[in-house]
């Protein structure tokens, strides 16, 4: 049996007396802990059937510990068998035999074997694949584990570096089909702009291209005044005229660059409203509004929209007809707060479909005093915990209030957080 099991990848685990343990796969040291040793080995196994799984076919595992050394063939679907049993020098190898048939005291007996005789292997499962698999965890790359890393010591990455792993993954994905995001407050002041651009930011940064940040107010948007500006003054009124051509087979997508004005640094483009007319001046029906979100939902792949104050506005009520996202954006301050939890409750009252928006919400709770806490800004995250699927919290930054908004001029702290809330919004896509 032990010659149908290949040797690759080599993985040893050892379990020690004080409950922690460790296990490496192809030289890369990941370490183990449990309440005591039989929770160790249980954490141990899970993470080489989790590696045989990857590969699809069982995998050699020699283990030591207090008890003695086997090798074992852990299978997929949680099956173990013991390839050799090397617990004393007086005792005869052991031959093949399953978890059943063998009272074995340490590593066999952790996870429960399949009831029944095992089914042969068939040549595909003994052979070895040339494609090269995963060989588990990555080595890691920041602080003291990465330092070790680059000097040639594997040392598995810790458990903050795999979190922010996970998250940078969620937001660079891709979506089948453009994907919209509303962030909404119905109170001036309560880092709607900023929340856009940031979001759209690291989508962007992370994703790729295909991402539009797109003011939706019609009093005195400062999207526009916070972002780069392109070579040209158009906003949402110059486009609208030109959404037939553009939504015409015969239209490019470099045609739009004449309407929208690309961030160089953070990689997104911004649809700006005019914030030197009256809102009079600037009004979108129902039937504008989807002209250009047709036109948005042609080139990009994510459409961040900045929404304005007005609740009652036919472009406000239309975007949350396209919406497939909410995000409140709200600061520490509790009229801010108050009024994002209102219009959760509002939304919740006003249709099926706005009731789940309402419930699958993400809200972004962002510190804008100096001299306030994140500890008070997490707690108003917390307190909308009955009304939304998520709220996170973000640190005050300098950076994030007055001039130009620049992922990279933000504290490492802050864009950390900025990441985590992207991939609260990427859930939901």
């Amino acid at each position: 049996m032990i010659d149908t099991v290949p040797a690759f990848p080599k993985i040893e685990a050892t379990v020690a007396a004080d409950a922690t343990g460790t296990v490496v796969i192809n030289g890369l040291v990941q370490s183990v802990t449990g309440d005591d040793e039989q929770g160790v080995r249980t954490e141990v196994l899970a993470i080489v059937r989790a590696t045989a799984t990857e590969m699809g076919r069982p995998v050699r595992l020699s283990t030591q510990d207090s008890r003695g050394e086997q090798l074992l063939a852990v299978y997929p679907d949680g099956q173990i068998e013991i390839l050799s049993d090397l617990t004393a020098a007086s005792v005869h190898p052991t031959p093949a035999a399953t978890v059943t048939d063998v009272p074995a005291p340490a590593f066999v007996g952790v996870v429960p074997a399949q009831s029944g005789a095992v089914e042969p292997l068939t040549r595909r499962e003994v052979r070895a694949s040339f494609l090269a698999p995963d060989a588990g965890p990555l080595a890691a790359t920041t602080g003291w584990r990465g330092f070790l890393a680059k000097v040639g010591i594997q040392v598995a990455a810790s458990a903050e570096e795999l979190a922010e792993r996970a998250d940078v993954q969620a937001v660079s994905q891709h979506w089948p089909g453009p994907r919209t995001i509303a962030i909404v407050n119905g109170k001036g002041g309560a880092n709607k702009t900023p929340t856009t651009a940031m979001l759209s930011a690291i989508f962007a940064r992370n994703g790729g291209a295909g991402v539009l940040a797109w003011d939706n107010n019609e009093t005195r948007g400062t999207l526009g005044w916070r972002t780069e500006q392109g070579p040209h003054d158009a906003v949402a009124q110059t486009l609208l005229p030109r959404t037939e051509h553009l939504l015409s087979p015969g239209a490019q997508s470099s045609d739009l660059a004449r309407y929208v004005h690309h961030q160089t640094g953070d990689k997104y483009d911004v649809l700006r409203s005019n914030p030197t007319v009256l809102a009079a001046a600037q009004r979108l029906t129902t039937a504008d509004f989807d002209a250009l979100h047709s036109v948005a939902a042609k080139y990009f792949r994510l459409i961040f929209i900045d929404s304005g104050n007005d609740e009652s506005a036919e472009r406000w009520l239309r975007m949350i007809d396209h919406t497939d996202q909410l995000v409140i954006a709200t600061t520490a301050l509790g009229e801010h707060a108050e009024a994002g939890a209102l219009l959760l409750e509002a939304l919740a009252q006003r249709d099926e479909r706005s009731a789940a928006l309402a419930q699958g919400a993400v809200v972004i709770v962002s510190q804008s005093e100096k001299t306030g806490s994140l500890a008070a800004a997490q707690q108003i995250a917390d307190g909308f915990g009955p009304l939304a699927r998520s709220a996170v919290s973000i640190p005050f930054d300098a950076a994030m209030h007055g001039g130009k908004l620049r992922h990279d001029a933000l504290a490492p702290a802050t864009r950390r957080a900025w990441l985590a809330a992207a991939a609260a919004v990427a859930q939901g896509l």
